[in-house]
């Protein structure tokens, strides 16, 4: 199908200036960019026009931090993100997803990481390797609506190394012995060989957290000989955040892995006002040729879960380990005194403030009513000690509880946001009753809020770093423009009403002013209405190190800058 795109204002991704433009979709491809006026539905055999008057046109936007592993699966419908202009998601984040696995390491990871994706008990868990995950992807099925389709959104994948850690070595503390390191180095190259962009590390997170900086070393070589990067929620974005950042620049200059930096803030009081030396720190390394992007997120607060508060050494092997130690008094005694006095590792190194945790989703139905409540204010409520009601939440709901942490800083926020290698990542939780607005407002929220109405970015320079300049870092070697012979992933949105709607009380409320949203041609949502199209692909690294899916096609061909 060919569909006319007439009299928008093309924002083409580049960060060049805006110009009035006619473009040409045919099937998944653009095939035409010109002048406004000068294509016609006669001249180009369209079968359907659209005229974009007052509309900007701009490529699809690129979540450099997504969390929907599990969810573009189960809820194929994928509204949070197609309603925010969403065509391509980077999955496989903070090292910890579902890929490549054995029975018993899929095990604990849904168990793990229940409170970030679900853990559906009646879900086909059916691949164990990063290709097998991909296939997945790419297979169509028949969704609620009884149409049958793959994924919404395209979407490539880290190899997480947390997983990989915990397939090899356990979910145990312990430094590998050289046949266990070699044998991880050997897992990721097969995931990478396999599709896989890059590697993932949670590094405020069990098992990923106990490797040690030489450890990382050898697997970001791996990743680097095979050109992908690696991106790392680093050990702490509170307490001794700088040296943090500093482990993983150095890690980047010692072993020419290139590096991109999730959620890269500084939260946490002692940090406040402090972006300007993370901002130094980057740019002296980027003026040497280390290769550094990183992404944010547009809001204060962030979302984890409640187990993720616990130090490393009560976290290790694995969740029944976990709540035996919890059960244990002395032990329970010990856990206590890292949280509250000394600073758990889990948190920052930052001692836990029970008031600015809050529940955002809990597995066990019995403790619904503590969502949309911090820790102080439950225990206020039931006269307990918030150490005893963190222990006995995380106990009654098996490590599954979801929280909000807020402990940002608005002017860290905006400065990092302006940084020349700054992406937009959403870091979206979709489960859980309350979860955080950012998984259905970030990317209305950086066009809306900080472009339009704060003037802290140009809109050519926010598209620009919500899609071409993410599409460099993924090696995208035909999406992230709007181009000729590229992918039709396009949005077009009204720059005057765009806005996010998502708020922490109302979460998934959709964005206003998207009113179209092509993902490989075809429309997912339709004059600001979702159409149940599912025409996503799994992207995958190829042997040339660039980024593709096996089937785009124009009749038959591939692009002729498509080696």
């Amino acid at each position: 199908m060919k569909t006319l795109i007439s009299n928008a204002v093309l924002v083409d991704g580049s960060g060049a200036d805006r110009r009035p433009a006619d473009v040409l979709l045919d099937g998944p491809v653009i095939v035409a960019v010109a002048d406004a006026g000068t294509l016609t539905a006669a001249e180009t055999g369209a079968d359907r026009t659209i005229d974009a008057a007052g509309l900007v046109l701009s490529p699809g936007f690129i979540d450099m931090h997504a969390h929907s592993d599990l969810q573009l699966l189960v809820n194929r419908d994928h509204y949070a993100k197609l309603s925010q202009g969403v065509t391509t998601e980077l999955l496989g984040q903070d090292g910890l997803s579902y890929a490549p696995v054995d029975d018993a390491t899929l095990a604990g990871v849904r168990e793990k990481i229940a409170g970030w994706n679900d853990n559906p008990a009646d879900f086909d868990w059916d691949w164990r390797t990063v290709g097998e995950y991909l296939d997945r992807l790419d297979t169509e099925v028949a969704g609620a609506d009884g149409t049958t389709g793959r994924i919404a959104t395209n979407a490539a994948y880290l190899v997480p190394q947390g997983t990989v850690r915990a397939m090899v070595m356990g979910f145990a503390e312990g430094d590998p012995t050289p046949e266990q390191q070699q044998r991880m180095q050997d897992v990721i190259r097969a995931a990478m060989e396999e599709g896989a962009v890059g590697m993932s590390s949670g590094l405020t997170y069990t098992p990923g957290m106990y490797a040690q900086t030489e450890e990382l070393a050898g697997l970001c070589r791996t990743v680097g000989e095979l050109g992908g990067f690696y991106a790392p929620h680093h050990r702490s974005y509170g307490k001794g955040a700088l040296g943090a950042y500093a482990e993983m620049i150095g890690l980047s200059r010692d072993t020419g892995c290139a590096l991109h930096l999730s959620h890269a803030t500084m939260n946490f009081a002692e940090n406040k006002g402090r972006a300007g030396e993370l901002l130094d720190l980057i740019d002296t390394a980027l003026d040497d040729g280390v290769d550094i992007t990183l992404d944010t997120y547009p809001y204060l607060p962030g979302a984890t879960t409640l187990s993720a508060i616990l130090p490393s050494w009560a976290s290790s092997g694995g969740t029944d380990a976990t709540l035996a130690r919890l059960a244990d008094p002395e032990t329970r005694a010990k856990i206590r005194e890292s949280v509250e006095i000394y600073g758990s590792d889990g948190c920052h190194g930052v001692v836990a403030e029970w008031g600015t945790l809050e529940i955002s989703g809990v597995q066990n139905p019995a403790l619904a009513d503590y969502v949309g409540k911090t820790i102080n204010a439950i225990a206020a409520e039931s006269g307990a000690e918030p150490f005893d009601v963190f222990a006995r939440i995380l106990t009654e709901d098996r490590l599954g509880t979801g929280i909000l942490q807020h402990v940002g800083h608005e002017e860290n926020v905006q400065a990092i946001m302006k940084h020349r290698t700054h992406t937009g990542g959403s870091d979206g939780l979709l489960v859980g009753a309350k979860p955080h607005p950012r998984a259905w407002g970030t990317f209305p929220r950086y066009l809306g809020h900080y472009s339009r109405d704060l003037g802290l970015l140009s809109l050519e320079d926010t598209v620009h770093h919500l899609s071409g300049r993410p599409a460099a870092r993924l090696k995208l070697h035909n999406r992230g423009l709007v181009r000729e012979g590229y992918a039709a992933d396009v949005v077009l949105f009204d720059p005057e009403t765009v806005r996010d709607e998502a708020t922490f009380e109302n979460p998934r409320r959709p964005a206003t002013g998207i009113h179209y949203v092509f993902v490989n041609g075809t429309a997912a949502i339709d004059g600001g209405q979702p159409t149940g199209a599912r025409t996503g692909r799994a992207l995958r690294r190829s042997r040339d190190g660039l980024t593709r899916e096996d089937s785009f096609t124009r009749e038959g061909k591939q692009p002729t800058h498509d080696s």
